[in-house]
């Protein structure tokens, strides 16, 4: 199996089992060993008293895009910490786009920089993540 077929497969076990995410909106439209892109539309139900995306949200989309890279190598990985900053809102209306980007993997700590951005290409939040694997697989493969 090759490290894109197994990114895939990982991906739809995962997806066939995560209920937050399709709750949200949250669709993935890239997999990839170590990557992931996921994204949601910002419908007035995410908006805050602001009347803009509510971090929640955000932190949510780049939380899921990131749980779908570390996990694409088929070993259940779970977060150990994340972090985020806000550079600019969300907008109702538009899609977040949420990339995830293996920095580092390394015996069962993985390091993760997920760019989440508008529909205008700028930057709403940049968010690190990680992880630590634990034992189990997404899907049954001969180690």
């Amino acid at each position: 199996m090759t490290p894109q077929e197994r990114a895939e497969k990982s991906a739809r076990a995962m997806m066939a089992n995560d209920r937050a995410s399709p709750w949200l909106g949250i669709r993935l439209d890239a997999i990839g060993p170590g990557t992931s892109t996921m994204s949601f539309v910002v419908q007035d139900h995410h908006l805050n008293g602001h009347d803009v995306c509510h971090g929640g949200y955000i932190f949510t989309l780049a939380d899921s895009a990131f749980a779908f890279a570390c996990n694409s190598h088929n070993q259940v990985a779970l977060a150990q910490q994340n972090s985020i900053t806000y550079v600019t809102p969300g907008k109702g209306g538009e899609r977040l786009t949420a990339t995830a980007v293996e920095i580092s993997k390394s015996g069962r700590s993985g390091t993760y920089d997920v760019t989440v951005t508008g529909e205008d290409s700028r930057t709403v939040a940049l968010f690190r993540g990680l992880s630590r694997t634990i034992k189990g697989q997404n899907f049954e493969e001969s180690e």
